[in-house]
């Protein structure tokens, strides 16, 4: 996302806020609840250039949300939890929270176990188990630390050359948006190879990025200890499931839960769709996840969890606590699921006009 276009949302949140619009509209918007989707969790300012600074919060940000969860009366729970509340729905149930963590990066168990602990607030961390035998991906933060390095950015893509200056955290921000986006709309693989020959030429070692960033089985087994904590699946390789076939998509699946399992002694009950847009995983991966027998899984489609996702529980929505959005108004209009009953209605309106 571009930092204009997050500029003009953060002021349409803002609006919203001291408007009193997502307060008026939330006993209507709300629904039963909200999952918080997290990343990485540590205390390190971002830089100039920092493009994945989106997948990151501070501690402070994190304690300071569950302090404003609770003061609003919100119950924290665990993802059985939700599934449960899904399942055997009671109007008289306070609203809840579960916070969710993806790719098990080390800081959740160095920064963020602390501050649930102080609150004793259960989460979840999504783990790709390639990842914790330390020989996955990270390619997008590979991507960023190849541009980082360098001043000028040349690869080739499958139907052009691309070749853009990087002198500037302004040009380093054009070049990865121009990049990042194309990869994510080809062969993942390819695009994979792409970000490995850049890392080639910038010096980049990927498996030490993962290395260094990624929890070991040991430190996700200390994890797993913790009664808080809920351990689910997110494939081996951390693939787009939609850009597989159907059997290699399934075992991304199967595979990494029967590892996971195996590893930590207990059965894996809940999944993750890496990305998790609608373009990365649809109807196809929704079916494969029932199959699999997960009680949830849930994607990146932004929304707050209503009584109608009984019926989809393997395709649950998620609000990001995004590194760009770190103030309590924002969460609290978020929270509020107006900002997401506006844009459905907007939508609805649009394909109303379309079709007349």
């Amino acid at each position: 996302m571009s930092r204009r276009t997050t500029n003009l949302l953060k002021v349409a949140l803002t609006a919203m806020h001291y408007s009193g619009a997502s307060r008026l509209l939330s006993p209507m918007t709300a629904g039963m609840g909200a999952i918080l989707m997290l990343h990485q969790v540590g205390p390190e300012a971002p830089g100039a250039f920092s493009p994945n600074r989106i997948l990151k919060i501070t501690p402070d940000f994190l304690d300071q949300t569950i302090r404003q969860c609770l003061e609003a009366g919100f119950d924290l729970i665990s993802l059985d939890e939700v599934a449960d509340r899904l399942s055997n729905p009671n109007p008289g149930s306070r609203p809840f929270i579960a916070f969710t963590l993806d790719d098990a990066y080390r800081d959740n168990l160095i920064h963020a176990l602390p501050v649930f602990r102080r609150y004793g607030a259960p989460f979840a961390v999504y783990a790709p188990t390639d990842y914790i035998d330390g020989r996955g991906d990270l390619w997008w933060l590979a991507l960023e630390t190849a541009i980082e390095r360098l001043s000028h950015v040349s690869c080739d893509l499958p139907d052009e050359t691309v070749s853009l200056p990087a002198g500037t955290s302004d040009e380093k921000d054009a070049a990865y948006d121009t990049i990042y986006w194309r990869l994510r709309k080809m062969d993942e693989t390819i695009a994979r190879s792409i970000v490995a020959g850049l890392c080639g030429t910038a010096g980049v070692d990927t498996r030490l990025l993962c290395r260094d960033l990624v929890l070991d089985w040991d430190e996700l087994r200390t994890l797993a200890a913790d009664p808080l904590v809920t351990i689910g699946a997110h494939t081996v390789r951390h693939y787009a499931l939609s850009k597989l076939g159907h059997g290699a998509a399934r075992y991304e699946m199967a595979t990494s839960t029967a590892r996971l399992a195996s590893e930590l002694g207990r059965p894996i009950r809940h999944f993750s769709y890496p990305f998790g847009d609608v373009c990365s995983a649809g109807p196809r991966e929704f079916d494969l996840a029932r199959e699999l027998g997960f009680v949830t899984a849930v994607t990146t489609d932004k929304g707050v969890i209503h009584a109608r996702h009984k019926s989809s529980m393997t395709a649950l929505p998620r609000l990001s606590l995004n590194g760009d959005y770190q103030d309590t108004r924002y969460t609290r209009t978020l929270l509020s699921g107006a900002p997401f009953a506006l844009r459905d209605l907007a939508l609805s309106l649009n394909t109303w006009g379309a079709a007349a």
